[in-house]
């Protein structure tokens, strides 16, 4: 009990410290729901995993494109504004991309954006992302359950239906 406490307090703390200036919009399939104002008002879904991965997907309405985001305190050597070439695999499906680095709030993490929305699309209806670094390791394996729904709640708060 006292090891499933802190693991909550720990990932409650490292959401929070990345969340400060999102807008919540509700919580859907363990996912937050979320508007991003720095990001003009783009919406978005977080969650958190058990190795306290906090991973966004969301809406740059600023940039008109979408964007994939990790941020996890052990990546202490990702640097801000660095490119780092990455593969996403979709249940079996291989997308290469590069991630740029950065710090948001002293956690290090990386950002991935997209203009094809069909991206998002084939993100919702796969079970699993892993991602690759450019020797082929495993960065990490995420568990896409939930996200479908969470991404229909996420267009329904760009629509401003929420």
């Amino acid at each position: 009990m006292t090891r499933l406490l802190a693991l909550t307090f720990a990932a409650f703390t490292a959401t929070s410290a990345l969340s400060q200036d999102l807008i919540d919009k509700g919580y859907v399939e363990g996912w937050n729901i979320m508007m991003d104002p720095a990001l003009g008002n783009g919406c978005l879904i977080q969650t958190v995993y058990q190795d306290l991965s906090v991973v966004r997907l969301g809406y740059d309405a600023l940039g008109n494109r979408g964007y994939f985001a990790v941020y996890n305190k052990a990546w202490g050597d990702i640097k801000q504004g660095e490119s780092y070439p990455i593969r996403f695999d979709l249940d079996g499906k291989s997308y290469d991309a590069t991630a740029i680095g950065f710090n948001e709030r002293d956690v290090p993490g990386a950002t991935v954006f997209f203009t094809d929305r069909s991206f998002v699309n084939a993100i919702a209806q796969n079970k699993t992302m892993t991602v690759y670094n450019p020797a082929g390791e495993v960065v990490m394996a995420i568990d896409l359950k939930g996200t479908s729904k969470a991404l229909e709640y996420a267009r329904d708060c760009q629509n401003k239906k929420l």
